[in-house]
Parts: structure tokens; C-alpha cells; sequence
């Protein structure tokens, strides 16, 4: 008797949410879905339009790192490799701050087979030699930083970035020589040109160290 029950009141349920579902036109006012006086577009683009829309947009910013480390170390990387860490020159200088095997090894890394695709690697490296130039260089920063030389006013940042191009080796002799013993690269770049490109940057932050190790 009971599953007679429920089974009736089921059927009574069904039926219900089955007649509620099927409500003819005339009972009930569509009126209020319209589009009517609207403005609707319909033009759906091609497959070309679309692959368009999707392109990569370029972001219109310009970052501005002035004179702090970040922006000396970021334009010495581009005036060495416009910022490629994965160039090698013709002359086997690799990365973004083309340094030597010889460099690195004394540094500490004795195996650069994949350094230029570890870019974590070439900045420390970079902070590690620029670290070993300002502990070499140390006397000379003090002295000379502020003067004129050879037509060029001497900051530390340029004495560093000359390091870089140079040696320190060369560096101290450009400076004790009043620039008369000068050096160029094999592009021609001078010491005299790197003082006064990368003058006045923030390089206060960098600890001297006499036997830096790439990490």
C-alpha cells in the first residue's frame, strides 16, 4: 500500500514539471526577450581576423633605470652584445658581457660549456669581476675619481667599465700616465670612450673582493 503511494505521488510530480515545461505561446509574454530598437552585430571575423586579433602586442613603456646599478650593468651589457646571452664573437668572447674562458676560470668556473644559457650565471659573473676590478682598482678609485684625465672626467662606475673593456692593468696605466698610455680593443673602443660613456653611475654597493667565486 505504502510503494502504491509513493508511486502515485512520483507520477503526480512528473507530470507536474512536465506540464510546466511546455507553456503554449499564448500564455506567456515573450515580449521581454525583443531585440527590437537595438543595435546588434553580427559579423563574426574570419579565421585570419581572428589569428590577427590574437597577435603579441608590443607594450608602450619605456623602463627608465637612470645612473643606478642596474642601469650601469644593463647598457655596458648592450654596448658589449646588445644584451644577447647567447652570442659568442669572433673572437670567442661569450654572453651578454662577453667574457673569456680565461676570466671565468680564474673565477672559479672551470667548466663554461653551458654558460651562455645560464643567464643567472652571467650576472654573477659579472658582479663577481666587476667586484675583483673594484679591489684592484681601489687606490686608484679614491685617488683619481672627480679629476680629469686625458680630457675625461674620472668616476668610479667609468673606471670599472673601462676595467671591464681594459683589464685593471690597463686601466692604472691610462690613469698614472695621464692618459697618454691609452689602450683599444680589437673594434677600436678606447678606455678614454668607456670613462666617459658609463660616467656617474651608482656603483657604491659593490664590495671590493680580491678573489671573487662565481656562484
Amino acid at each position: 500500500m505504502k510503494k502504491n503511494i509513493y508511486l502515485i505521488a512520483v507520477i503526480l510530480v512528473v507530470t507536474l514539471l512536465v506540464g510546466t515545461g511546455f507553456i503554449s505561446k499564448d500564455g506567456y509574454d515573450f515580449s521581454v526577450f525583443s531585440t527590437e530598437g537595438l543595435e546588434l552585430n553580427y559579423n563574426v571575423p574570419t579565421e585570419a581576423e581572428y589569428a590577427s586579433l590574437m597577435a603579441p602586442v608590443t607594450p608602450r613603456f619605456y623602463l627608465f633605470l637612470g645612473k643606478s646599478y642596474v642601469g650601469f650593468k644593463e647598457a655596458l651589457g648592450f654596448k658589449e652584445s646588445r644584451g644577447n646571452y647567447h652570442i659568442v664573437n669572433d673572437y670567442g668572447y661569450m654572453g651578454k658581457y662577453q667574457f673569456s674562458r680565461a676570466t671565468l676560470r680564474m673565477m672559479g668556473l672551470k667548466n663554461a660549456d653551458n654558460f651562455l644559457y645560464n643567464t643567472r650565471q652571467q650576472e654573477a659573473a659579472f658582479l663577481a669581476y666587476t667586484s675583483l676590478n673594484k679591489w684592484v682598482l681601489r687606490n686608484d678609485i679614491k685617488r683619481y675619481s672627480g679629476r680629469t684625465v686625458g680630457g675625461v672626467k674620472v668616476t668610479e662606475s667609468g673606471i670599472l667599465a673601462a676595467a671591464h673593456l681594459a683589464g685593471a692593468g690597463n686601466v692604472k696605466k691610462f690613469l698614472r700616465s695621464a692618459g697618454v698610455n691609452g689602450f683599444e680593443d680589437a673594434n677600436g673602443t678606447s678606455i678614454r670612450y668607456y670613462l666617459r660613456a658609463f660616467s656617474g653611475y651608482d656603483t657604491s654597493h659593490i664590495v671590493p673582493n680580491q678573489k671573487p667565486r662565481i656562484m
